[in-house]
C-alpha cells in the first residue's frame, strides 16, 4: 500500500502570522515538517516518512510550546492557564498519535490524523497565538 496525500501545503498566511518572530518562525518549522510529509507522500514515500515525521512534530511541539509559555509567564499572560492547558492536551494527542505509528505501522488512517491534528493547531494559532503576540506586543489583548 501506498500512503498518498494532496498537493494541500500549510503555510504561515498572512492570517497565521502572529508578528512574533519566534513563534511564527517555529509555527513554519511544524508546517514544513508536515509539508515533507505530503510531499514524501505525494512521491509515494509517505510510509518511510510518517513514523518519523510523527516523532518530529511530538518533540518540536513540545520544545515550540515550552518557548511560548516561558514568554507568556515572564510577560504575566492572563489567559496562561486555558492556553497552558491546550499545550497539554495537544501535546499528548501528538505524543500519542507518534506512539500508535511506531505500534501500528503507517497508514492512511494515521496521515489523516496528521492533517487532523495540524488544523486543530491552525485554529490554535489563528485564534490564541494571535491574541497571545498581540499582548507580548502591546501588554493588552
Amino acid at each position: 500500500m501506498t500512503i498518498r496525500a494532496n498537493t494541500k501545503r500549510y503555510e504561515v498566511t498572512p492570517d497565521l502570522e502572529t508578528g512574533h518572530d519566534l513563534i511564527d518562525s517555529e509555527h513554519r518549522m511544524l508546517f514544513d515538517a508536515i509539508n515533507d510529509l505530503m510531499d514524501a507522500c505525494s512521491s509515494g514515500q509517505g510510509r518511510k516518512k510518517i513514523g518519523e515525521t510523527a516523532d518530529f512534530l511530538a518533540d518540536y511541539v513540545d520544545k515550540h510550546f515550552a518557548d511560548e509559555e516561558d514568554l507568556q509567564r515572564k510577560n504575566h499572560y492572563p489567559h496562561y492557564p486555558a492556553h497552558h492547558d491546550f499545550h497539554v492536551n495537544y501535546k499528548e494527542k501528538i505524543r500519542e498519535l507518534a506512539d500508535a505509528i511506531r505500534e501500528d505501522g503507517p497508514s492512511v488512517k494515521r496521515l489523516g490524523e496528521i492533517n487532523s491534528q495540524a488544523s486543530v493547531l491552525i485554529n490554535h494559532i489563528r485564534h490564541e497565538d494571535k491574541r497571545l503576540a498581540a499582548y507580548l506586543r502591546n501588554g493588552t489583548e
